[in-house]
């Protein structure tokens, strides 16, 4: 759907944490660019010691390597969205949004990562936080989060799909298109994901999944988001490419946790056929 005319291919940028593992980060965003049919670039913002047991040690690139990384692809490559993850420390924060003020024509899906499925090691200082509510949000087409991550983004409590509610329109109130609160830590038989756009409030439901402990889930999600959002037809985003490309997403997601592979020791990874 991406290769248009003489073979070109849309981009799809991911500007992350490397997980030497594979299973998060860096290389399930390039994994879910491919099945969304974009060819995947990266930017580290963050390098981490971990594997399937777990996150050991995470170290923040300097801001002003990441800025270059991320800048010389987008000078000379056909990007076509942004996806951000990971990104360690307050100054990256602010760098790649400057980075993403001077290209406001590509599409943004933040997911905001700040602790690890497994370990103890930040992916996100806490003293970072105001500077994603204040430079980075306002930048998103999409911001993802799950329970615990709006819960911090709000400083509210983020349990129930009510809540989640409050949660997606208080961060849409921060400058975002449009916000989706991911309800798979939530109970119930269906888990219900929560999407803020164009000051109405979407529920997304699915059937829930009995799952062994899998990491990179978010990563995977926002990236095919940001994957099908490349290989869109027109240079604009229109709301209801927006919501057809999160709808996508949600599908292709949701059959990738079907089948996640055991790697090796601990957490299970998301692989697509």
């Amino acid at each position: 759907m991406n290769a248009g005319t003489e073979g070109r291919r849309a981009c799809a940028l991911a500007i992350g944490g490397l997980d030497p593992g594979g299973g998060a980060g860096l290389a399930a965003d390039l994994r879910a660019f491919g099945a969304a049919g974009a060819f995947g670039c990266a930017a580290a913002a963050v390098l981490t010691v971990q594997s399937s047991a777990g996150l050991r040690t995470v170290r923040a690139v300097p801001a002003r390597e990441v800025a270059l990384q991320a800048s010389e692809v987008l000078a000379h490559q056909r990007v076509r969205a942004v996806k951000v993850g990971a990104l360690g420390s307050e100054a990256n924060v602010r760098a790649v949004a400057r980075l993403l003020a001077r290209h406001g024509e590509v599409p943004v899906v933040v997911d905001t990562p700040m602790l690890p499925t497994r370990g103890r090691a930040r992916l996100l200082a806490a003293r970072a936080l105001e500077a994603v509510r204040a430079e980075l949000l306002p930048r998103a087409t999409l911001v993802t989060a799950n329970l615990a991550e709006a819960q911090a983004l709000v400083g509210e409590p983020v349990r129930t799909v009510s809540e989640a509610h409050d949660a997606a329109r208080a961060l849409a109130r921060r400058g975002p298109r449009a916000v989706l609160i991911k309800g798979g830590h939530m109970a119930g038989a269906s888990a219900i994901d929560v999407l803020a756009l164009g000051g109405e409030v979407i529920e997304l439901r699915a059937r829930r999944l009995p799952l062994p402990a899998t990491h990179g889930t978010g990563c995977t999600f926002a990236s095919l988001v940001a994957g099908r959002l490349a290989g869109r037809a027109s240079a604009r985003v229109g709301r209801d490419d927006l919501v057809a490309a999160i709808r996508w997403a949600k599908r292709v997601h949701h059959a990738a946790l079907g089948r996640v592979v055991d790697v090796g020791d601990g957490l299970r990874a998301i692989v697509f056929a």
